[in-house]
């Protein structure tokens, strides 16, 4: 998959948690509770450390533009329930409040009772699956996450939107580094072209067609157009697999806007399979042998899925800051001031 697009626009480096302030201070303005608060903004910081910014601090900007025009949303309830599985209405809630608590009910009946499949509908905004896989391999389980949403990607072969950009995510734990594999199923995120839209910056070639089908930089005919599906013929039959996933969980196949996204957790517990410790080391096993795979002539070592992701996220740590881009980082103090 294409790596993530690049900005000229003016940045500035801040200590963490002063990013961190700005963040959950600009999204208390905006109606929500400290808590809430906390629950987003460290899933938007913990984009910001892993070096993908588009999906951090100015995803915050487009939460508190779609709360403030769109009705007060209602409390999370679970519709459906039995002792493996849970359906959850969102209530129009910012996806990373819903996939918590469908994350806590999933890791509550895994460990009850091995397994557990839980989903959600009527949310929107659920960031990176990664995010919540990594509390599903802390213990101990292995997890799958898949989301649908609104029409944004054109199927392969065609210029239309028909798939939402469809992530969905593996999470293995191992005696040593955990493997997780989270990929979105477009060639562009959703993120990525809603700041280059913000910014009026352009988009890479070939990531998008405008309304009438032609192919175009330009992020604001790509919002209302469509973007390109990442991998050809094969990534499409993936995007729409996923999109029936989400659509298990009762969301729209075809939502109007950032609502009624579909997402489905499965977790399950290795040991009801076999023996988990015994699992975990020879999937650490398999995974070093990966790594060590001969490179091509003059190229970098091979890497596990998310190796990138834990070394950038520990080298930004030690740093002790981040590089944002200013604009964002001005609107939200802007907000924060306004109330």
């Amino acid at each position: 998959m294409p790596g993530p697009t690049t900005t000229s626009a003016p940045t500035v480096h801040l200590p963490i948690d002063e990013a961190l302030g700005v963040a959950t201070g600009a999204l208390v303005a905006a109606g929500y509770t400290r808590e809430e608060a906390a629950v987003i903004g460290d899933h938007l910081m913990d984009c910001e450390l892993r070096g993908l910014s588009y999906a951090g601090l100015a995803r915050a900007v487009s939460i508190i533009e779609r709360v403030r025009a769109t009705p007060p949303p209602r409390p999370i309830r679970v519709d459906r329930e039995t002792p493996v599985s849970a359906a959850l209405d969102g209530g129009d809630q910012v996806g990373y409040l819903v996939a918590t608590r469908a994350i806590d009910i999933a890791l509550e009946k895994a460990r009850a009772q091995g397994i557990a499949v839980v989903g959600a509908r009527e949310t929107w905004y659920t960031g990176m699956f990664s995010y919540y896989l990594e509390r599903v391999i802390d213990a101990g389980f292995v997890g799958m996450i898949a989301g649908s949403g609104p029409a944004l990607v054109a199927p392969h072969g065609g210029t239309e939107s028909r798939f939402s950009t469809n992530p969905i995510a593996f999470g293995f734990p191992t005696a040593d580094r955990p493997v997780i594999w989270d990929i979105g199923t477009s060639s562009i995120t959703h993120a990525e072209v809603t700041l280059a839209a913000r910014l009026d910056e352009p988009l890479p070639e070939g990531r998008a067609y405008d309304p009438a089908g032609r192919p175009t930089t330009d992020a604001t005919a790509a919002l209302q157009g469509a973007f390109t599906v990442w991998g050809g013929h094969k990534g499409s039959g993936l995007a729409l697999v996923v999109h029936l996933l989400g659509m298990l969980a009762g969301a729209s196949a075809t939502p109007v806007g950032a609502s009624d996204c579909g997402f489905l957790a499965v977790v399950v517990d290795p040991s009801v399979l076999g023996d988990a410790d015994d699992y975990r080391a020879r999937a650490a096993e398999f995974a070093e042998s990966v790594r060590a795979t001969r490179p091509i002539d003059g190229g970098a070592p091979v890497r596990i899925p998310f190796d990138r992701s834990a070394v950038r996220r520990a080298e930004t740590l030690r740093r002790g800051t981040i590089e944002v881009t200013a604009p964002v980082v001005d609107t939200l103090r802007r907000t924060t001031l306004a109330e």
